[in-house]
C-alpha cells in the first residue's frame, strides 16, 4: 500500500535546559563576534568576496535582546513538534526553536541521517546568545547562528506542488527587518525532502542578506564537496585559501583530522552542481543539494584538540559522540553579506536525502574519483534537472495562503504589517499575534504617543528602525518615549543625541536605573570608565530600591545589571563598591557559574588569590560562556602558573595565535 505524505503534530521528550528569560537590558554593545577579519586581510581576496565581506556587517543586536537566562540543569520536557513523512522519510521539526529539523529518518535503511542531539542544551553561540546543536537550522540575519535559534516561528499546512501537503515555516527576521519562509515537502515515494526558501525585502531601501542552512552530522564521516580548494577560517581570524582534501600533512575531509575548530568554505566553480555529502565508513550518509543560487558549501569541524572536545561534551551528554556541520549558503563564505534590492525577493530550493557510495572509492586517496562517484550517484538518485523542475513547480505555490495553523511565532511581523500595510502573500502576520511586547508600539502607531508603563518593572523591548525612530521623535517627550528614542538614536550612530534623550528622561522618570545604565554604557564607549563606574553603582542602588519581588523579570534585571556593574567597578579598580553590589545579588544568582567566575575575579582584585583559586577548585560551569571566549583561561593565568584544568579548557585556536 502506498503511504501518502502526512503532516501531524507530535511531542518529543528530551532532557532540556530551560531557555529562561531574555536579558532585559538593551544590547547597546554587540556580543564579541569571532567571525570577522581585519580590513587589511581582505587584500588579495577575490574582488567580489572582499566587497561582500565589507557589505554592511552587523553593528548591533538591536532590536533583539540577548538570551542568557538558561542554565545547565536539564529535566525531561515535552517539546511540541510537527512531523512530515512519507513512506521513505520522516522529518521532525521544532517550531518553537526556529523551525529546527531535529531528525531526518530514512525508513528503508532504518537510519538517522542527521546528528540527533539526545538533549537540548542552550549555549552562547547564536548572535543573541542561546543556541543548541544538532539537526538542520535556518540561519538568517548576519554572520553567525540566527537570533531565532531558540525562538518560535509560525507554522501551517499549505498545498504542495504535487497536490499533497507541505509544511510552511515563516517569521519576520528583526536584525535586517526581512520576512522569510521555509516550505518543506515530501513528494510521494521520494527519498528527498524538498525545502523551498524565500526571503523578501518589502522596504523602499536595499537590505544586506545572509543565509546559511546548517546541517549537523556525526563527525566520523568523510565530507566530500565539488571543489579542490577551500577558504580556511579559524578562530585566529584569518581567511586563507588551502588545498582540498590534503592540507598541512593531513586529509581534512575527515573532521577529526583537524586539531582546532575551523571552517572550510569550498570554492565551487561556477556552473558546477551545488552539493555536499558526509558518508560513513560503508559509504552511506546524507547529501544536500540545491538550485545554483545557493552557491556556498562549507564544513565546520570542532577538531581533535582538548578545547574542541570540551565543547562537544558541553553541548550534549558526554559519550554521545561528536558531530561536524556541513552547510550551504548564499555566498562563498559566512563573512559575506549579499545585497537584496528594495521591494524584491530571492528564492531557491534545497533537497536533503540519503546517499550510498562505493566505500572504497569514497574513502580512497583519489579525491577526483570520490567526487565523481558522488556526482554520479547523486545524479542517479536525484538528477540536477529534477531539482530545477521542483523549484519551478514550487514557485507558484510560495504565495498560497496557509491552511491549518500548527504553531504561532512572534507578533513583530504583525506589527510591521500593521504599520506599513506590507503585502506578503503566503506568510500572513495576523494582528491577533500581537502580544504584550508589541502592544506599546501598536499604541504609538494609533495615538502618536508611547504609553508610560502601568507598573514598575524592567522596560520593554525597543524598536530602532528609522520609521519607529521618527515616530518616537514626534511623540510627547515622556520618560518611556525618551528612553526608547535614546536606544534608537544609539543604534543609528547618533550617540550624542542618545545621551541627551536619556538625560532628559532622567528629570522626570520614576525609574532611574534603566537610564543610568544606558548612560554608563555611553561613558564606557567614550572612554570614561570612572564616570561609568559611578553611574553603574547608582543604577544598581536604584534598582535595589525599586525591585518589587524576586520574580523572573526582576531577577533577570538584577543579575544583568549586577554583572555589568561589578565588571565596570573592577575595571575602574574599585573592589569595595564591586563587593557591595555583589553582596546584594540574590543567593541563587551568586551561585550561577557566570557569577562564580566573577566572584573569583573580585576576590583576586581584593588581593585574596587563595580564595580565588578555591573558587576554581570548587568547580563551576559558565552556562553562557561565549563561543571563542578565553575569559576563564585568562583569569586562571592571573591566579596561577599551573596548566588550565581540562574542565575549563574551551580553547578554540592555536596557542601561538595573537
Amino acid at each position: 500500500m502506498v503511504v501518502v505524505t502526512t503532516i501531524r503534530r507530535d511531542v518529543l521528550t528530551l532532557p532540556v535546559a530551560d531557555v529562561g528569560p531574555s536579558n532585559p537590558l538593551p544590547p547597546l554593545r554587540t556580543l564579541d563576534e569571532t567571525h570577522t577579519i581585519d580590513d587589511r586581510d581582505r587584500v588579495g581576496l577575490p574582488r567580489d568576496m572582499a566587497r561582500q565581506i565589507g557589505h554592511e556587517p552587523l553593528r548591533s543586536l538591536l532590536p533583539e535582546r540577548v538570551r542568557d537566562g538558561y542554565g545547565r540543569e536539564r529535566r525531561p520536557a515535552e517539546l511540541d513538534t510537527v512531523v512530515i513523512e512519507n513512506d521513505r522519510l520522516r522529518a521532525t521539526v521544532l517550531p518553537g526553536f526556529g523551525g529546527r529539523i531535529v531528525s531526518l529518518f530514512h525508513k528503508p535503511a532504518r537510519r538517522e541521517l542527521l546528528y540527533r542531539n539526545p538533549v537540548l542544551q542552550p549555549a552562547c553561540f547564536a548572535l543573541n546568545g542561546a543556541w543548541f546543536s544538532g539537526g538542520i537550522e535556518w540561519n538568517i540575519g548576519a554572520t553567525g547562528h540566527t537570533t531565532l535559534s531558540c525562538a518560535p516561528v509560525h507554522a501551517a499546512r499549505v498545498p504542495a506542488p504535487d497536490g499533497g501537503e507541505m509544511l510552511r515555516l515563516w517569521e519576520w527576521e528583526r536584525l535586517r527587518d526581512l520576512p522569510f519562509q521555509v516550505d518543506l515537502w515530501l513528494p510521494e515515494g521520494s527519498d528527498f525532502l524538498y525545502v523551498g526558501v524565500r526571503v523578501r525585502n518589502p522596504h523602499e531601501r536595499p537590505a544586506p542578506l545572509y543565509w546559511w542552512s546548517n546541517i549537523a552530522v556525526p563527525e566520523e564521516r568523510r565530507v566530500i564537496a565539488p571543489a579542490d580548494r577551500a577558504w580556511h577560517f579559524g578562530y585566529e581570524r584569518l581567511l586563507r585559501a588551502v588545498p582540498v582534501p590534503h592540507h598541512e600533512g593531513a586529509d581534512r575531509s575527515y573532521p577529526p583530522n583537524s586539531p582546532y575548530p575551523a571552517d572550510y568554505f569550498y570554492d565551487v566553480s561556477d556552473g558546477r552542481r551545488r552539493w555536499i555529502t558526509a558518508v560513513d565508513a560503508a559509504g552511506d550518509g546524507l547529501v544536500q543539494t540545491s538550485t545554483d543560487l545557493l552557491r556556498g558549501r562549507k564544513l565546520f569541524v570542532w577538531g581533535s584538540g582538548p578545547g574542541g572536545r570540551r565543547w562537544q561534551d558541553w553541548l550534549t551528554e558526554p559519550g554521545s559522540g561528536g558531530y561536524c556541520e556541513i552547510q550551504a549558503g548564499l555566498a562563498r563564505t559566512q563573512l559575506e553579506h549579499v545585497r537584496l534590492d528594495a521591494e524584491s525577493e530571492v528564492s531557491w530550493l534545497e533537497a536533503y536525502g540519503p546517499l550510498s557510495l562505493d566505500a572504497a572509492t569514497a574513502h580512497g586517496e583519489d579525491w577526483d574519483a570520490a567526487r565523481a562517484e558522488t556526482e554520479a550517484r547523486l545524479e542517479s538518485a536525484l538528477p540536477r534537472q529534477a531539482v530545477d523542475a521542483a523549484y519551478t513547480a514550487w514557485r507558484p505555490h510560495a504565495d498560497t495562503e496557509p491552511g491549518e495553523v500548527l504553531a504561532a511565532g512572534s507578533g513583530w511581523g504583525a506589527l510591521e504589517v500593521l504599520r506599513a500595510a506590507h503585502k506578503v502573500p503566503g506568510t500572513p502576520f495576523e494582528e491577533s499575534t500581537i502580544g504584550e511586547d508589541q502592544e506599546p508600539w501598536r499604541e504609538l502607531l494609533r495615538s502618536g504617543a508611547f504609553p508610560e508603563p502601568r507598573r514598575a518593572g524592567p522596560p520593554g523591548e525597543s524598536l530602532v528602525a528609522p520609521h519607529w525612530r521618527d515616530m518616537l521623535e514626534t511623540a510627547p517627550a515622556a520618560p518611556a518615549a525618551e528612553y526608547h528614542l535614546g536606544v534608537a538614536q544609539w543604534h543609528a550612530g547618533d550617540l550624542a543625541q542618545a545621551v541627551r534623550s536619556w538625560e532628559r528622561a532622567l528629570e522626570l522618570a520614576p525609574s532611574l536605573w534603566p537610564l543610568l545604565r544606558c548612560l554608563a554604557v555611553a561613558d564606557l564607549h567614550s572612554g570614561n570608565p570612572e564616570r561609568a563606574a559611578d553611574r553603574y553603582a547608582e543604577a544598581f542602588d536604584d534598582l535595589c530600591r525599586e525591585r518589587r519581588d524576586d520574580g523572573e523579570r526582576w531577577t533577570a534585571a538584577t543579575a544583568a545589571l549586577g554583572r555589568e556593574a561589578v565588571e565596570a567597578l573592577l575595571a575602574a579598580r574599585r573592589p569595595a563598591p564591586a563587593r557591595a553590589v555583589w553582596d546584594r545579588l540574590p543567593r541563587a544568582v551568586r551561585e550561577r557559574g557566570r557569577f562564580r567566575l566573577i566572584e573569583a575575579e573580585l576576590l583576586l582584585a581584593e588581593g585574596d588569590r587563595e580564595a580565588a583559586r578555591a573558587v576554581f577548585d570548587g568547580g563551576f560551569e559558565v552556562a553562557d560562556l561565549r563561543e571563542g571566549a578565553e575569559t576563564i583561561g585568562l583569569l586562571w593565568s592571573r591566579i596561577t602558573d599551573e596548566p588550565l584544568p581540562a574542565r575549563y579548557d574551551f580553547t578554540m585556536r592555536p596557542p601561538s595565535s595573537p
